[in-house]
């Protein structure tokens, strides 16, 4: 029987899910709240990780095309003090496909690929339990039912709380992107600072850290510990204020790196928020969720990589699994909080560290991951 499947969500989770889905015959409906692809920009690149994000587009079929696509060489990392010095310089070998750098684009294309998309469809609440199964609302005022609807539809979920209560708190860390773009050309200086993939500066309680992503665009991220409101006084839409206010927080930092922030378009504010580490709920048949909406934590690499890898399992346990679709729904479950909870636990610790009053945790932290 061929169950009436739904994700709500095109992120990597989402579209990775419905893939292996895809692939092994199983029709799947898409449900994404954007009206078009491009309807909004999609962050910076992705590191992808050879056990986590590679091994999902390995069972995706997808792999070959994510080789050809990536980009090895920014794998590479350097990271100064706050006077300009290099502290550590990583390049990866020519050979290193350990990390692989794609932009969020690219992937999110090669993802999509023949899949059924519903755009335009965003969902207001997810109720389960009723005669048909379960109900979706959409934000047009229309209704659906299906056997199953997968929430991968991020931070503030509307699938969440069909299964669990508990939202998003604040990290007190914050983050304020900015972008360069043609860095080769219109900053052949920072080009250089930055290198063939990241930068990053740490200092007390603040750092800065530059990605380039591929068509020498380039995104800048101030990250800095803050109450919530710290822009109460502060037109968040006027850029040149926001730049003035980032130049005054970074005071005294080597000329050339600010000139990450100077040279900056527009800011856009990013608030770090998280779920508990341990965050589980009471199994709800019908509904279960993914990625960013069962597991948020801070941005240090593994989060993508590991709602991928969760959308690629449980396609697979259900196409390959036990025959019940809940049996094979909560099965996925248990494998996946105990992997989410050991990379919730590094990741908060990892935060802690690197936007931390003794910079040099930051290094030491590096040092772990890559030694040099």
């Amino acid at each position: 029987m061929r169950h009436r499947i739904a994700v709500v969500g095109s992120g990597p989770a989402g579209l990775t899910f419905a893939r292996v889905l895809h692939r092994h015959g199983y029709p799947v409906t898409v449900l994404e709240r954007d009206h078009v692809p491009d309807a909004r920009p999609l962050g910076g690149t992705l590191d992808l990780h050879e056990g986590l994000g590679q091994l999902a587009l390995d069972k995706a079929g997808l792999l070959a095309e994510f080789q050809a696509l990536s980009r090895p060489e920014g794998q590479a990392m350097r990271i100064l003090d706050t006077a300009g010095t290099v502290l550590r310089d990583w390049r990866p070998r020519p050979d290193d496909r350990a990390n692989p750098e794609i932009d969020r684009g690219q992937l999110r294309d090669l993802l999509l690929g023949p899949l059924d998309v519903r755009w335009g469809r965003g969902v207001t609440q997810v109720v389960p339990g009723t005669r048909d199964g379960v109900l979706v609302h959409f934000a047009d005022g229309r209704q659906e039912t299906f056997d199953l609807v997968v929430g991968a539809d991020g931070a503030w979920s509307r699938t969440r709380p069909a299964v669990s209560p508990v939202t998003p708190h604040y990290t007190g860390v914050t983050y304020v992107e900015t972008s360069l773009d043609c860095v080769d050309t219109r900053h052949p200086d920072l080009a250089r600072l930055i290198g063939d993939g990241s930068v990053a500066v740490y200092g007390v309680n603040r750092a800065l850290v530059a990605q380039r992503n591929s068509g020498g665009h380039v995104k800048v991220y101030a990250q800095f510990r803050a109450p919530l409101d710290w822009h109460t006084n502060l037109d968040l839409a006027d850029a040149e204020a926001v730049r003035s206010s980032l130049l005054a927080l970074f005071d005294g930092w080597a000329a050339p790196v600010l000139d990450l922030l100077r040279h900056g378009t527009a800011f856009v504010h990013r608030p770090l928020y998280v779920l508990p580490v341990s965050h589980t709920w009471t199994h709800v048949p019908g509904v279960t969720l993914l990625g960013d909406a069962a597991h948020l934590m801070p941005p240090l690499g593994a989060g993508a990589n590991l709602a991928m890898l969760e959308g690629a399992e449980l396609a697979e346990s259900i196409t390959t699994g036990p025959e019940d679709l809940d049996e094979a729904v909560r099965a996925f479950e248990e494998q996946m909080w105990a992997r989410a909870g050991r990379w919730a636990k590094i990741t908060t610790a990892g935060l802690e560290r690197l936007v931390s009053p003794d910079p040099t945790e930051a290094l030491a932290l590096f040092d772990q991951v890559q030694p040099s």
